[in-house]
């Protein structure tokens, strides 16, 4: 159980840090979305990329000067093209190899570390829909406050709509808290234990408790909370990234540390190396709609369907065809007659068509898109 939050803010109350990690490969987007350009970098959902869409989202509560974005090698270019104008190129960080999501906090609390040494910071995911912006910005905002107040580790959790067996769990105690004044003022809970993607019955009883939120990996704590953290449940990770703590301060060229310790860090996700083990965690509710919008079926709930229900963005026709899921880029129209129920998607070089039940098999498919002789290209 978490210790209550104190008075006074134990932690600094300069301004707070965002750090956004936008290195997922979102292979349930093929063929629109590729190893180069993923599901963070494309309008799945509105006029503009996920992930400026993310940095939109937080503009208003943390600077751009404290708004970093870690994305992989091979994505670095396009990540930067979104980023532009938007925040400093310098805050654009590229990992050299992937080393899953604990090593990416780990190079977060450094870069925020290496600015401010008590500072406080939200890890947030760059492909997420959120369309209420001002309710996910004082939830966020609670979420510093208690991150500022006391050695907790903060999540955001989803109260869950349905009992989806494709999210983890959070199974939250009783009150840890209160932060804000007002309207604004949000119960902070304590946290019992992380659970993994349930069974359907086993989810079904989750919703049905109440007790049980959606792990949307959105955190917030501070980098002594998180350095803490590691040294205590990460100690060979957090080894090699003290070396990268180590270079920051003495000022060294970043991408030449990363290259040369990146490879070497434990691959491990960072509820399994941190939130699991610790006893320290907290959770907020969001009062926000969200959406990780996963795979293409996913999308049809933010477009208007037509009276067959049919969704379409693009250049498209349909004739006696129902519930289907269409995107065509531009210059091609994709014209469906008598069929039901299948996502089509049409790029510049790749078509793909399934029914929307198969759409979380799609890797079975991606495995045999590898073997074709242009493969280094459609992926």
């Amino acid at each position: 159980m978490a210790k209550a939050k104190s008075a006074r803010p134990s932690f600094s109350s300069a301004e707070p840090y965002v750090v956004i990690i936008a290195g997922g490969k979102g292979e349930r987007f093929w063929p629109q979305s590729r190893a180069a350009r993923p599901k963070h970098l494309l309008p799945v959902v509105g006029d503009t990329p996920l992930l400026a869409q993310t940095l939109a989202r937080v503009k208003k509560i943390v600077p751009a000067k404290n708004t970093f974005v870690i994305t992989s090698a091979v994505q670095a270019r396009e990540v930067a093209k979104v980023c532009r104008g938007l925040i400093p190129a310098a805050n654009v960080v590229a990992e050299p190899v992937g080393r899953d999501t604990a090593a990416a906090v780990g190079l977060a609390a450094a870069l925020v570390g290496a600015r401010d040494p008590r500072g406080v910071f939200a890890v947030l995911p760059a492909d997420h829909v959120i369309h209420d912006t001002k309710a996910y910005q004082v939830d966020l905002k609670a979420a510093f406050a208690a991150a500022g107040a006391a050695e907790v580790m903060v999540t955001i959790g989803i109260p869950p709509t349905e009992p989806a067996t494709g999210f983890g769990y959070i199974q939250r105690g009783g009150e840890w808290g209160r932060v804000g004044e007002g309207k604004a003022a949000k119960v902070v809970f304590d946290v019992k234990r992380f659970v993994e993607k349930p069974k359907l019955e086993v989810a079904q009883q989750y919703l049905k408790s109440g007790d049980y939120v959606w792990n949307a990996g959105m955190f917030i704590w501070s980098v002594p909370v998180v350095e803490a953290a590691f040294a205590a449940h990460a100690p060979e990770l957090d080894a090699g990234l003290a070396k990268i703590r180590a270079a920051l301060k003495k000022k060294r060229p970043l991408a030449a540390t990363l290259k040369k310790i990146y490879p070497t860090l434990t691959r491990i996700s960072v509820d399994y190396a941190l939130l699991e083990k610790s006893a320290n965690v907290v959770t907020i509710p969001a009062s926000f709609d969200w959406d990780d919008v996963g795979a293409w079926p996913a999308v049809a709930k933010h477009f208007t369907p037509d009276a067959s229900g049919n969704v379409a963005r693009g250049d498209v026709l349909v004739e006696q065809a129902a519930g289907n899921i269409v995107f065509s880029e531009k210059g091609h129209v994709v014209t469906l007659l008598g069929v039901s129920d299948l996502v089509v998607v049409h790029t510049a070089d790749a078509t793909l068509v399934m029914p929307k039940a198969r759409a979380q098999d799609i890797k079975a498919l991606l495995a045999k898109v590898a073997t074709h002789k242009r493969a280094a290209k459609l992926l």
